[in-house]
C-alpha cells in the first residue's frame, strides 16, 4: 500500500527527492542559549536523513522573530556555522534538507530579544501566555510601518543567503499558523488601510515581496512556501479570507517554487469558506507540487497522493517518535505511536 511513497520525486531540474515522505517541521527548542544549533540537534537531523527532504524546526531570520525559548536562529555567524554541522551530518547520509524561515510576529516576546514591542500586520493582540514560559503574557504588537516592512523583506532574503551559506538544500518560507506573514493574510489580523491590506491583493503583496527577494537571492529552484489558508492557531476564521488566498495561489504558482506545503495539524478539519480540508483546497487552486500535511499515516497518505490530492507527504510527530520512519514503512514494520512526553526526549 505504501510502494509508490518510495519512488523518487523530481522537484525541478536542480533537486530530486530519493523518496515521497518529508519530515515536517518540529519546533524542538533544542538551541543554546545564543539560539546555535547544538550537537544534539546534529545528532537528531542526521538519524531521519532517509526522509525524502527533512523541514528543519522553524528557525528565527532575526532577534525580534522569536516567540519561544531556544528556537535556532539563521542571522549570526555561529547560528550558520552551528546549522553548518548539520547539513553536513544529513548529507553525509545522502539527505536533503531545507530551512525553514520564520518571523513570529506578534507571537513573539520582547523578552527574548530586549526589545519594546513587537511586530504584526496591525495592532491586534493574541490572548494568552508563551508556551514553556507561562508568565510572558503576549504584548499588544505595534502595526508595521512601510520601512519596517521593507526591512523584513531584506531579512528574510538574507535569512536566505545564509541558509545556503550553511549547507541547506533550500528554503520554505513560514507563511502558516498565525505567524507573521499569515498575520497579514487574514481579516482577523488584518486591519490595515494602505497598499498591504483590506483587498486580497494588497493582503498577499508582504507574502508575495518576501517570496520574490528569497527567489531573486537563491533561486525559485530552492525556494518553498507554507500558508495555512483555513485560520485554525492563534488566528480567528473569516470567510473573507477565501477571497485573499484565492488570489495569493495563483501568484505563487506563477513563481514556479520547488512545492507549497499546507499548514495544518489535522488535514480533516473542515473549513466552509473552503468549501472542504486545507489540502483539496489548496489542490483545487495551486496548480504546482503540493505538500499534504495533518495527521496522516503513511497508508492514508499514499492513498491520497494515489488519489491524486497532494504529491509529497510530511509527516511530523511520527519522526519524533520513530527517527527510523521511513526504514520502518518501508519494511512494514509497526511504528511507535508519538505521546508528548516524547518532547522532553532526544531520540
Amino acid at each position: 500500500m505504501t510502494a509508490s511513497l518510495f519512488t523518487p520525486y523530481k522537484l525541478n531540474d536542480t533537486l530530486t527527492l530519493a523518496n515521497k515522505i518529508l519530515m515536517a517541521p518540529l519546533t524542538r527548542c533544542m538551541a543554546d542559549d545564543d539560539l546555535v544549533p547544538t550537537q544534539k540537534m546534529v545528532d537528531y537531523y542526521a538519524r531521519r536523513a532517509a526522509a525524502g527532504l527533512i523541514i528543519s524546526e522553524a528557525t528565527i531570520i532575526r532577534p525580534d522573530a522569536q516567540g519561544y525559548p531556544n528556537t535556532p536562529g539563521l542571522f549570526t555567524p555561529a547560528q550558520i556555522d552551528g546549522w553548518r554541522k548539520v547539513t553536513d551530518a544529513v548529507h553525509k547520509s545522502d539527505g536533503k534538507i531545507f530551512s525553514q524561515l520564520w518571523h513570529t510576529g506578534r507571537v513573539a516576546h520582547p523578552h527574548f530579544f530586549d526589545g519594546d514591542y513587537v511586530l504584526s500586520s496591525s495592532a491586534q493582540a493574541v490572548e494568552g501566555t508563551v508556551p514553556r514560559m507561562r508568565e510572558l503574557v503576549y504584548q499588544t504588537p505595534k502595526a508595521a510601518t512601510l520601512d519596517d516592512i521593507k526591512q523584513l523583506v531584506v531579512d528574510y532574503a538574507q535569512a536566505a543567503a545564509n541558509a545556503i551559506d550553511a549547507g541547506f538544500d533550500g528554503v520554505e518560507i513560514h507563511a502558516a499558523n498565525g505567524y507573521l506573514i499569515d498575520q497579514f493574510l487574514h481579516h482577523d489580523n488584518n486591519r490595515r488601510e494602505d497598499e498591504y491590506g483590506q483587498t486580497p491583493e494588497n493582503m498577499s503583496r508582504f507574502a508575495l515581496d518576501v517570496v520574490d527577494a528569497v527567489v531573486a537571492r537563491i533561486g525559485a529552484d530552492r525556494t518553498a512556501i507554507r500558508v495555512s489558508p483555513g485560520a485554525y492557531f492563534n488566528m480567528a476564521a473569516d470567510p473573507r479570507d477565501r477571497a485573499v488566498f484565492d488570489y495569493l495561489l495563483p501568484e505563487l504558482a506563477k513563481r514556479n517554487l520547488a512545492f507549497l506545503h499546507g499548514g495544518i495539524f489535522d488535514d480533516s478539519m473542515q473549513f466552509d469558506y473552503l468549501g472542504g480540508n486545507i489540502s483539496t483546497y489548496l489542490r483545487s487552486v495551486y496548480t504546482g507540487t503540493l505538500v499534504g500535511v495533518g495527521s496522516y499515516t503513511a497508508e492514508t497518505g499514499s492513498a491520497a497522493i494515489a488519489d491524486n490530492k497532494f504529491d509529497l507527504l510530511a509527516i511530523g510527530r511520527p519522526f519524533i517518535a520513530n527517527p527510523d520512519y521511513v526504514a520502518k514503512v518501508r519494511q512494514g514494520e509497526a511504528v511507535v505511536e508519538y505521546n508528548d512526553a516524547m518532547l522532553a526526549e532526544l531520540i
